[in-house]
């Protein structure tokens, strides 16, 4: 893989020039952005990513579900909801040990952040209990730990932060415009809310949305602005291209074009420039030259694997070809 220390110096050097963030976006601002011509909205996230990140660099996490199916929510895009037709089968919370087990293969592939996710509304205090035990687990071997678990309150995420915990994800899916036209069983407040009490535990907040439930382009601005607007960005800014599942009330849900998610991509990175901004879901059915072109809109993180909790993801190989054929790295775990 191509040596990525010739872009260290330029990076410390250019501090002075980085755009801050700000914390006041509209979505009038961000459609602006996404209206841009593409050549020019490209200059404008490559010049603002590489204020902020080695350009050539690839941040690696790996996703396991912890415990699948049997989630109560009626989310219209998750085959993990019990409320749809052709729900995943609900199995019990992992034991620690396998967990474990497959953190470690993680590490060995390179990964350097190992993220756990749950099928709950919130988690049980018995669940909980188990939880921070992988967490303290996975810590042990110098991955850093995410973990998704639905609604949190303020004792539970001080709970998770004495175990270790760096990360929580809880995605904010769409705008607030939009979203109860795909979730009915829980209110986007209730999502904001989980997102402070974790945020003033001291975790890291990782959180992001999902294009191509049928949102319009407005509703695209409307996830990014309320991302960019909070009082602290995201650390981590994932952003998931739908994947249809039968059995699901978007399993016939229209295409996106590679180019309107590209520019999805480069407004996130224009808007919070010092967030890293994750290509999650989708990507199995991304060509080359699409991921290719996310990561020059300013996307440097990828979820690493077979699958995302139920869903395919490329083969470990292909990305490795991929990352090898652009000549970049990854970040390597810790330990």
């Amino acid at each position: 893989m191509a040596d990525g220390g010739a872009f260290s110096s330029s990076l410390s050097s250019s501090d002075a020039s980085r755009p801050m963030p700000r914390h006041d976006w509209t979505r009038a601002d961000i459609e602006q952005l996404l209206a841009l011509p593409f050549p020019e909205l490209m200059y404008r996230a490559q010049t603002t990513h590489r204020a902020w990140f080695d350009p050539t660099e690839i941040q690696i996490s790996t996703l396991l579900s912890i415990k699948t199916g049997g989630c109560p929510e009626d989310c219209a895009y998750c085959p993990q909801s019990s409320r749809h037709e052709e729900s995943v089968k609900a199995e019990k919370l992992m034991a620690v040990e396998k967990v474990l087990v497959e953190a470690r293969r993680a590490r060995d592939a390179g990964a350097a952040r190992f993220c756990m996710g749950a099928a709950w509304r919130s988690p049980k205090e018995r669940d909980l209990d188990t939880v921070c035990q992988m967490i303290e687990g996975v810590k042990a071997m110098g991955l850093e730990t995410c973990v998704t678990l639905g609604m949190l309150d303020a004792e539970q995420s001080a709970r998770l932060r004495d175990a270790g915990l760096d990360y929580y994800n809880h995605n904010l899916d769409t705008s607030p415009e939009y979203y109860g036209e795909i979730i009915t069983t829980r209110t986007y407040q209730e999502r904001l809310d989980t997102l402070a009490n974790v945020r003033d535990a001291g975790i890291n907040v990782c959180c992001g949305g999902i294009v191509g439930m049928g949102e319009d382009e407005s509703d695209r601005a409307g996830l990014l602005a309320t991302l960019a607007s909070l009082p602290k960005h995201p650390e981590s800014v994932p952003i998931n291209l739908l994947v249809r599942v039968a059995g699901t009330p978007l399993a016939s849900a229209e295409a996106v074009d590679p180019i309107d998610f590209v520019r999805v991509i480069a407004a996130a990175r224009i808007a919070m420039p010092s967030s890293h901004v994750r290509l999650a879901a989708g990507r199995e059915n991304m060509t080359d030259e699409a991921q290719t072109l996310c990561f020059m809109a300013g996307a440097n993180s990828i979820f690493y694997g077979e699958r995302l909790l139920t869903t395919p993801n490329p083969a470990a190989t292909r990305d490795r070809k991929l990352i090898d054929r652009l000549g970049m790295r990854t970040s390597m775990a810790k330990a």
